[in-house]
């Protein structure tokens, strides 16, 4: 299957990224990385979530970085846990919610203390609210091609739970490699399994890059189909819960890969490194991405490199 001439980049860095950092950034300059994710052409991003502020405090006083960004032709995503997340996030303005399953029970009861079969239950009525609010909502799967606990995971499972997250309503269902082990071929088969039970219209990827594998299986699932894809501005994140897991993708590479390849993102990617700089110097920490590593050894110059 020949790849699609555009591809939706949806920029999880302001949640899933800083939510796994060590320090913990204002509401006033998560807002500020939003505006300038948006800037660069992005128009889905991932803004906050409404969890616990004890047990996520990156993630606190979310309704504040919601209302200090520029929505006009954007969409923002906050991710919530349960019916009370749900209730503030829409009391936030939120028009958008994210929602997590895992395909590994282990996984699942040492991240959110409950069986897979718990968690769809709980999703279902999460869901179910949104709907009824008009909030549309998103489904992630974690762990689809390994788990820190169990190991390898099959991919009968990871089909289950993404049919199940779109048959309760969600819009589409995004699958994380979270602990990024997987490799093309083993990805693009796992697309292949899951698009037996949903449409490939309605799947996005979403890796890490621990062991260096995220672009590749990012092709290898775009040739079998996928249009939407994850990534992390400067690859910020990683995974509390899964020990060595490396940051998400950087977004700037995968705009590099496919600006190369002429695949349309709408994205500048002047703008994204620019976003991505100045995140990283809120956080004090230098890019994961290798191409704003590069750009930056080709401003020093020869001499400097």
């Amino acid at each position: 299957m020949s790849v699609s001439s555009s591809v939706t980049i949806v920029e999880v860095g302001p949640r899933d990224g800083l939510q796994n950092e060590k320090l913990t950034l204002s509401p006033q300059i998560r807002a500020e990385l939003i505006n300038r994710l948006a800037a660069a052409g992005l128009t889905r991003i991932e803004a906050g979530s409404f969890v616990s502020p004890t047990a996520v405090p990156q993630m606190a006083h979310t309704d504040q970085t919601l209302a200090l960004v520029s929505k006009q032709n954007l969409r923002l995503a906050v991710l919530v846990p349960n019916l009370r997340g749900l209730a503030d996030a829409i009391a936030a303005g939120a028009e958008e919610i994210a929602v997590f399953a895992a395909a590994s029970e282990t996984f699942s009861k040492r991240n959110i203390n409950c069986s897979i079969e718990q968690s769809l239950e709980r999703y279902a009525a999460v869901v179910a609210g949104a709907r009824r609010r008009g909030v549309m909502a998103r489904g992630y799967v974690s762990c689809v091609l390994g788990c820190p606990y169990e190991g390898a995971v099959d991919g009968a499972a990871v089909a289950n739970v993404a049919g199940a997250l779109l048959e309760m309503g969600c819009f589409e269902v995004s699958l994380g490699d979270t602990i990024g082990v997987g490799a093309p071929l083993q990805a693009r088969r796992l697309v292949e399994r899951v698009a037996a039970v949903a449409p490939l219209d309605k799947i996005a990827v979403h890796f890490h890059d621990t062991y260096g594998q995220a672009l590749a299986n990012i092709f290898a699932c775009l040739e079998a189909g996928v249009r939407v894809v994850d990534s992390s501005v400067a690859g910020l994140g990683g995974c509390p819960f899964a020990p060595g897991a490396a940051g998400n993708v950087a977004t700037e590479d995968v705009v590099y890969m496919l600006q190369r390849m002429d695949i349309e993102t709408g994205v500048s990617l002047d703008r994204l490194l620019a976003a991505g700089a100045f995140a990283c110097a809120q956080l004090n920490r230098a890019p994961a991405s290798r191409v704003a590593q590069a750009y930056a050894a080709k401003r020093r110059g020869p001499a400097d490199a």
